[in-house]
């Protein structure tokens, strides 16, 4: 057995903004081991402080089971500017707490999507007390930087690979969400290469195959229906989509609706080209929803739709929206290569399309719509997921983790 019995989660984001991390806490909880999440305010995706929450407003919570303390930090807003101060107050915030802090735990699990400055925290933490340090990769920094940003300037992104390159070293165990990751992180650190594993993302047991007509959200009717369900940003890719239906239009105008089920800084643009190729009739714009009625908007739909921006990082990331659309049971559209694609074709789950290629894109969907290979890609996207993504069994592996710390 292992003998780390109190896990310290550092995370930036944590409930009640919605990532996979508040999942994972509690099903360790579940396991028995005693968990204590350090975060930030909430303010994801919307960029302000949620409801109830602030500076002085339930600053320490439990949820189901887990302790939350709660560190200051400035909001993301809107803008790049706020953004970047939100990154960083989270790391002065930590270190002070890191410093005076008397809690004790036996080891240090960084969930690192963006942006990596949080794994500071959990690594100053790590060498305070002494004890083991995982960090989870599932954005890829320097990189993510340059893609979200535009930066390409070495004064930059030179002293962020540093500071990356500082965490990789400073961790005991380093999971990645990708094989290609892996072989990222090995070339960029590989005194680490004996440390470094593949981990892919699970999806949560609600994520389930649902009767189509499940959601009222969705209406009921004879429309080929794609849904994408997630953050509307700028790593998305989603512009392709307008200029996908308008290709599309004058056949099935009619006949084939685009589902949009989620919020982020990329929507309002999303929308002004929407109108800008003249094909409103063709998409349904959803508020963002809780995770616990993606199944029944999925079942509404004939597809799930995944796409990512053209940069070649994306490439080697499998989205953790794949894992939950395969759970589903869903036939994959995807505007994507790299890993997404080849699981798309391991699995016989969906068709792909190179990234941006909206003529491409707007060929197999036609062809998906005539086929009537819906079904049986559903079937196949749920089998390959309880062969490779299940929850427990990723539990599992995570435990021989640990106890090999």
């Amino acid at each position: 057995m292992s003998k780390i019995k109190h896990i310290l989660v550092v995370s930036q984001y944590y409930w009640p903004e919605a990532f996979r991390i508040n999942d994972m806490c509690a099903q360790w909880v579940k396991r028995g081991y005693k968990v204590t999440v350090l975060t930030g305010i909430p303010n994801y995706p919307y960029g302000k402080y949620f409801e109830g929450y602030g500076l002085f407003k339930k600053r320490r919570e439990q949820h189901e089971g887990v302790d939350i303390i709660r560190i200051p930090l400035i909001a993301r807003g809107k803008g790049s500017v706020g953004m970047v101060l939100n990154y960083l107050s989270f790391v002065v915030s930590g270190f002070f707490w890191k410093s005076f802090t008397k809690l004790r735990a036996d080891m240090v699990f960084n969930f690192e999507v963006s942006p990596m400055t949080q794994a500071l925290v959990g690594v100053w933490y790590a060498r305070r007390r002494k004890i083991p340090c995982v960090l989870y990769v599932q954005d890829l920094w320097p990189e993510n930087i340059q893609i979200v940003t535009g930066i390409n300037s070495k004064l930059v992104l030179g002293p962020i690979g540093k500071m990356v390159d500082y965490i990789y070293r400073r961790c005991d165990r380093i999971l990645a969400t990708s094989p290609s990751f892996v072989k990222m992180i090995e070339q960029r650190v590989p005194d680490c290469k004996e440390r470094i594993s593949y981990w892919p993302q699970y999806a949560e047991d609600f994520y389930r195959p649902m009767p189509r007509g499940a959601s009222p959200l969705i209406p009921d009717d004879s429309r080929f229906k794609v849904a994408f369900t997630g953050n509307v940003g700028q790593a998305q890719g989603l512009e392709i989509l307008p200029h996908t239906a308008a290709i599309l239009k004058e056949k099935y105008a009619d006949r084939l609706l685009f589902v949009i089920v989620g919020d982020g800084r990329s929507k309002e643009a999303l929308q002004q080209e929407i109108k800008a190729q003249g094909v409103e009739e063709m998409f349904l714009m959803i508020e963002r929803q809780s995770a616990e009625t993606i199944p029944e908007i999925l079942g509404s739909a004939d597809a799930a739709f995944v796409s990512f921006m053209d940069n070649p990082l994306f490439e080697n990331t499998i989205p953790a929206k794949l894992q939950s659309y395969m759970a589903c049971g869903k036939a994959i559209v995807a505007s994507a290569s790299g890993e997404t694609e080849r699981i798309v074709k391991e699995a016989g789950c969906g068709v792909c399309s190179p990234i941006g290629d909206a003529p491409a894109l707007a060929a197999e969907l036609e062809k998906l719509m005539h086929s009537g290979d819906t079904g049986k890609m559903g079937e196949n996207a749920r089998a390959y997921f309880e062969k490779h993504f299940v929850r427990a069994k990723l539990l599992d592996d995570f435990d021989r983790y640990l106890e090999s710390l």
